[in-house]
C-alpha cells in the first residue's frame, strides 16, 4: 500500500523544500495544501483517514508546516480533535524547521559537553521558536537555563518553563553590547537569532568557561562571531562549536527519520519532545572534535 503524507502549511504556498524531504524520507505520494487554519483542517483530515480502515491508516499520515509555529501549534491542536477512536494518523509538527532544528542543535551540544545536568546554558533570542523549543529541551536535560530576549519578557520564560517541566531565567540583551553580561557564567552557548544579526561578539565568549556553542544562522555574519557556519565540532577559543551547516546535516537526518516513523504506526503525535526522542536513536557520532 502507498505511503500518503497529507502536508499542512499555514503559509499560502506549500513549503517545497518540506515536501522534497519527504519524499526523499519514502512517501510516496505527498499531499500538500497551503492557507490551512484551524477552521479547514477537519474536512482534510477525515478526508485522509476515512479512505483507509484502521488496520491500513499506518500508510497516512499529516505533517504540519509553515512559517509560523504559533498558528502551526493551532493546527496541530485542530488536527488532533478531528480524530477519534481508531480514525487516526500520526502527526508532525515541525513549522519552520523550529522543531527538528532545536533538536539538532541541542543534541550537538550534548555530544560537545557529554552531559548537560547542572550546566549554565544561554539560549540568545531565546523567545523566537527555535530558541523557545531548544531552551525547554535544554532544561529537560538538566541545564540551568536563561533566555535573552530586546525586552524584558518573564512571561515567555515562563511558558517554555511550564510547557517543558523546568525554570528558565530572563535576561534582557538589548543588542550585542549586552552579550558579555548575559553570557557570565555561561558553559553551553546557542544562539538563535534571526538571519544576518550577530547577538555575540567574539569577545563576550572566547576564554570565558563557554565549553560549547552552537549558532544556527546561516547569513552572514555569523550570530556568534568566530563561529564558521560549516563547524562540525571544531575546536575554538576553548569551546567545540557548531555553526548553521553543522547543525542543519543533522536536522536533515532527524526530519527524514521522524517522516520515516510516521509510516510505521498511526497514533504517532511528533513535537519537539517527541522529535527529540526520534533523534536518540540516530547513529550517534563518537569521533572527537575536529578542528577546521
Amino acid at each position: 500500500m502507498r505511503k500518503l503524507l497529507l502536508q499542512l502549511d499555514t503559509s499560502v504556498h506549500p513549503s517545497v523544500f518540506d515536501r522534497v524531504v519527504a519524499f526523499d524520507a519514502g512517501a510516496d505520494e505527498v499531499m500538500s495544501y497551503g492557507g490551512v487554519n484551524e477552521d479547514t483542517v477537519r474536512d482534510l483530515v477525515h478526508g485522509a483517514i476515512f479512505t483507509r480502515g484502521p488496520k491500513d491508516l499506518h500508510h497516512t499520515a499529516i505533517f504540519i508546516g509553515g512559517t509560523d509555529m504559533a498558528a502551526g501549534e493551532r493546527l496541530l491542536a485542530a488536527v488532533r480533535k478531528a480524530f477519534f477512536g481508531p480514525m487516526r494518523v500520526s502527526v508532525m509538527l515541525d513549522s519552520n524547521g523550529s522543531n527538528t532544528t532545536a533538536v539538532a542543535a541541542v543534541s550537538k551540544l550534548q555530544q560537545a559537553v557529554g552531559s548537560l545536568q547542572g550546566l549554565r546554558a544561554v539560549v540568545t533570542a531565546g523567545t523566537g521558536p527555535v530558541g523557545a523549543r531548544a531552551a525547554g529541551l535544554l532544561v529537560m536535560s538538566g541545564a540551568d537555563v536563561a533566555i535573552t530576549s530586546r525586552r524584558a519578557d518573564a512571561s515567555a520564560a515562563a511558558s517554555i518553563g511550564q510547557r517543558f517541566g523546568g525554570t528558565i531565567r530572563s535576561l534582557t540583551m538589548a543588542d550585542a553590547s549586552g552579550a558579555g553580561a548575559a553570557l557570565a557564567g555561561a558553559e553551553v552557548l546557542l544562539n538563535a537569532g534571526p538571519a544576518g544579526v550577530q547577538l555575540v561578539p567574539l569577545g563576550a565568549w572566547a576564554g570565558t568557561g563557554v565549553r560549547a556553542a552552537a549558532d544556527v544562522n546561516a547569513v552572514p555574519p555569523s550570530g556568534i562571531e568566530g563561529i564558521d557556519v560549516r563547524d562540525d565540532g571544531a575546536e575554538k577559543e576553548g569551546a567545540v562549536v557548531f555553526g548553521a551547516l553543522g547543525v542543519g546535516g543533522l536536522k536533515m537526518k532527524i526530519h527524514k527519520a521522524c517522516i520515516t516513523r510516521l509510516f510505521e504506526r498511526n497514533d504517532l503525535v511528533l513535537d519537539a519532545e517527541t522529535i527529540a526522542e526520534v533523534a536518540r536513536t540516530l547513529p550517534s557520532k563518537t569521533d572527537a572534535p575536529r578542528g577546521t
